[in-house]
């Protein structure tokens, strides 16, 4: 392996770009969410798995537009409706030298199943296998219980590990760098959790080598301070750009800004699913007001995502009314956008016999997404209006996540990042109704249950027909939606700004890829 004097390679980051690129073919990218851990499986969260990504492989991958493309999998196939075979790419290794064998692949089932992290668990990618039949070396039969047309997609973002290397490894291991041993294009250097991770290139590695020699990834979670980082040179590409620098960084010759409507929808939830007493909620009487379908319809309706877009967002984001953009698969057509409509929201508080509203908190992070404090202000001002009186609580996410699915406040904004291109995951980790030993609910907060919603998943996910199972999830997409136990607002914009000699093509999962980063064409 090659030997990096890591307090070298530390200090060359903060060098001024020009001097980096000349001397070493470093890269520093400068990226908005933290990670929480290197252990590939420990968390289905999109800011660690970019990062496992970058160290270790998935049998297929997803391209900018959340195709599929082959990974660790030269190719797969259906061999009947309750068998697929991949056969893997020959010569991989990790990153010690270790071949990989297709009974990695059998020890990384196994893995996941044992892991418990803090939210989306990957069991929900691997549930529809029941048995791994190892065929040889490079052909491994994964076999269903009926019909699985998205296995292939689940897989996408499912990290193999080694069963020689990882058999005895915690999570601890990963984050120390000792078990942080993957098939990826670059291998670890060092981990200083929550502030940098750096890399070097995997220059056996399988598939096209980056162009980066090392690979400096910085954790700066302040907007200000990372756009600051890049005017200075101190980084050499961010991501999730704070809207008050959008216009600035465009007309800045200097930058390049690369932009696309992302897979990420932020919604609301209301909680009407609790028992009262409900946390931070005050009403008249003895029910939770958000039990009531004519209250969680009265909040839609205050809210004017239209002006969330254009003046919170400033335009870097598109308002919805549903879980997917449009042209997606399992996109909705005739689910448009509703207007706000302040005075139809008080006659339905009315109804539901709160004439003079009630009083709630909306809980937010401030530190994740983009403007994720003043949207929660806005939508606070909103509900306001129509009597519903409404306190904000923005907090960092690290805190305000444990809160939210701990349930302790009543309305919480949060968002799933989508980054298999359709509809299933969310159904099926966000709103299907919990069941571990099935891999359902595993985001489910709310511990939201429809049984109608429940059997049209259970459908398409056994739908070998794209346009049936499409229209199954349309249909299963619609329930929920109706149900506005979960209210969408927008799809946020995926942005980076990177040095007008960089080029990278936007990705609607928002990933971070330092392999597609590349030297503009001149």
């Amino acid at each position: 392996m090659l030997r990096i004097n890591r307090r070298w390679l530390l200090g060359l980051a903060a060098l001024p770009w020009t001097a980096a690129l000349a001397g070493a073919q470093t890269l520093t990218m400068g990226v908005g969410a933290p990670v929480s851990s290197l252990d590939p499986h420990y968390h289905l969260l999109r800011s660690n798995n970019e990062v496992g990504q970058m160290l270790f492989d998935s049998l297929v991958v997803t391209d900018a537009r959340a195709a599929l493309r082959p990974g660790l999998a030269e190719s797969w196939r259906a061999l009947s409706d309750t068998v697929w075979e991949f056969r893997l790419r020959e010569n991989v290794r990790f990153h010690d030298g270790t071949p990989l064998t297709t009974d990695d692949i059998a020890y990384t089932f196994e893995r996941i199943p044992q892991m418990r992290g803090p939210g989306a668990s990957f069991s929900t990618m691997i549930r529809p296998v029941q048995r791994l039949e190892i065929v040889d070396d490079r052909t491994v039969r994964m076999h269903t219980a009926g019909p699985a047309p998205l296995l292939p997609t689940y897989l996408s973002q499912v990290m193999i590990v080694s069963r020689r290397l990882h058999a005895e490894a915690t999570t601890a291991d990963f984050n120390s760098g000792k078990s942080a041993i993957g098939t990826g294009p670059f291998r670890l250097v060092s981990h200083a959790n929550g502030d940098r991770i750096v890399m070097e290139r995997n220059d056996q590695y399988w598939g096209p080598k980056p162009h980066w020699a090392h690979l400096t990834y910085r954790m700066i979670t302040n907007d200000a301070a990372r756009t600051a980082a890049l005017l200075s040179g101190d980084v050499d590409i961010i991501d999730q750009i704070s809207t008050s620098d959008l216009e600035r960084l465009r007309r800045d010759s200097r930058f390049h800004v690369a932009e696309t409507t992302s897979l990420r929808v932020m919604y609301i939830t209301l909680d009407g699913t609790r028992q009262p007493p409900v946390p931070l909620l005050t009403a008249t009487g003895d029910r939770n007001p958000l039990a009531d379908p004519r209250v969680r319809q009265a909040l839609d309706l205050a809210i004017d995502r239209r002006q969330l877009v254009e003046r919170v967002m400033e335009g870097a984001a598109l308002a919805t009314a549903q879980f997917m953009p449009p042209d997606a698969y399992s996109y909705i057509p005739d689910r448009p956008v509703p207007a706000a409509d302040a005075a139809a929201a008080r006659r339905l508080l009315t109804e539901a016999g709160y004439p003079q509203g009630f009083q709630l908190t909306l809980m937010g992070s401030n530190d994740r997404y983009m403007n994720d404090a003043r949207v929660v202000q806005a939508v606070g001002q909103m509900w306001t209006r129509i009597g519903v009186r409404t306190t904000i609580e923005a907090q960092p996410y690290a805190t305000f996540i444990g809160r939210a699915t701990r349930r302790e406040a009543p309305a919480a904004l949060l968002t799933w990042g989508n980054s298999t291109g359709e509809v299933s995951v969310l159904l099926n980790s966000v709103l299907r109704t919990p069941d571990r030993d099935r891999g359902h609910g595993a985001a489910n907060r709310l511990l939201y249950s429809n049984p109608a919603m429940d059997t049209l998943v259970a459908q398409a996910e056994v739908e070998m027909d794209d346009a049936k199972r499409e229209d199954l999830l349309r249909r299963a997409s619609t329930v929920a939606l109706d149900d506005r136990m979960l209210v969408p607002l927008y799809l946020q914009n995926a942005l980076w700004a990177m040095r007008s000699d960089l080029t990278y093509e936007a990705r609607m999962d928002e990933r971070n890829n330092p392999t597609a980063v590349t030297p503009a064409a001149r």
